[in-house]
């Protein structure tokens, strides 16, 4: 999948002397707070919600971590 902004990130790691990267993608991070959800639930409804929108299923891919809220 095409990825400009990865392809720019790339070029001006490059231009700075990292000649090293082979490769960037550029990505998001979302952080979700779920009221009374046992860990299951939580799991099923993230994903949904990622299905449904947060993620088009056509160009990306998600996944999650859960935690549990401090006391």
């Amino acid at each position: 999948m095409n990825d400009p902004q990865g392809l720019t990130i790339k070029g001006g790691l490059q231009s700075l002397g990292f000649d090293a990267v082979e490769s960037v993608r550029a990505g998001k991070y979302l952080e979700l707070r779920l009221e009374g959800a046992d860990r299951a639930s939580a799991e099923a409804q993230v994903t949904e919600m990622c299905r449904k929108l947060l993620a088009n299923p056509v160009i990306e891919d998600f996944r999650f971590e859960l935690d549990d809220a401090p006391a």
